[in-house]
């Protein structure tokens, strides 16, 4: 399996690492987690909580992007090298950017997602 590909990979589990992190905060807040009605429960959520489901929903919705970018890059014969880069590029911006999300510091987590936003738009370019 190729960079982009193993990339892809974490991309699709990196999500569930805010989940894990917003059960945590839910636990914390609510002393449990509603299983019942857990969409309800973390629409109450604030804080380092809300900060941790709004950071997972992003995620899902990076992978939107970075899913096509990295199968277009590997079905044109984008060159390996760059493909790499750029996976591992989002890949690490990716990361920052759901930290820097816990950590409320929102100027630099604009950053870590223009960077990945960079990242998906290389792997369309080196498709060409």
């Amino acid at each position: 399996m190729t960079t982009p590909l193993w990339c892809l990979l974490i991309a699709t589990f990196l999500p569930f690492a805010w989940v894990f992190a917003g059960h945590a905060c839910r636990y914390r807040q609510f002393g449990g987690i509603d299983n019942d009605h857990p969409r309800l429960q973390q629409a109450q959520l604030t804080g380092v909580g809300a900060r941790a489901l709004a950071a997972q929903q992003n995620a899902w919705e990076a992978l939107a992007m970075f899913t096509p970018a990295v199968l277009i890059a590997h079905l044109h014969g984008a060159t390996a090298g760059h493909a790499a880069t750029a996976s591992m590029l989002f890949i690490a911006a990716r990361i920052a950017h759901g930290c820097l999300y816990l950590a409320n510091l929102s100027t630099l987590r604009s950053l870590s997602w223009m960077v990945g936003a960079g990242a998906v738009i290389w792997l369309f370019a080196v498709a060409v």
